[in-house]
């Protein structure tokens, strides 16, 4: 599986966080405490309204990886997301892959309690969403 892979291994673009700190906004590809995530996605289609297709080299690489992950879902049942993710993380060593496959369970419901809790336990909980989501991006995940 992993050799199938590998011709269509193309980076995907990295988590956005919006920073606020003393009122100053700050964008960054490094989290932050009380950071919340930014969609930074690209758009396209853009380039049809003229009646010619001029697709880029790394949209042409997307489409192909969206086709052949479509392609190979009855087999891995995973979407085009899931595979992306297992084609960044198919360079990282074990116990890597093993830690951001934690930190992917772990994720949701550390923002989740960022979100939902109030006063001092709020700290706590940013503070916590921090460490996971710095781990998560020092391991590459």
């Amino acid at each position: 599986m992993a050799c199938m892979l590998m011709p269509t291994m193309a980076s995907a673009g990295p988590t956005v966080y919006r920073c606020e700190t003393a009122g100053k906004v700050a964008y960054s590809d490094s989290p932050c405490i009380g950071a919340t995530v930014v969609d930074a996605a690209p758009t396209q289609g853009m380039d049809k309204m003229s009646g010619q297709s001029r697709e880029g080299k790394d949209v042409q690489q997307t489409e192909f990886k969206r086709v052949f992950d479509n392609a190979l879902k009855p087999l891995t049942g995973r979407s085009t997301e899931g595979m992306d993710v297992l084609r960044r993380r198919v360079k990282l060593p074990g116990p890597d892959q093993q830690a951001c496959a934690r930190l992917d369970g772990q994720l949701p419901r550390l923002e989740l309690d960022a979100r939902e809790t109030q006063g001092a336990a709020k700290a706590r909980a940013e503070f916590d969403l921090y460490g996971a989501r710095k781990r998560y991006f020092e391991l590459k995940c």
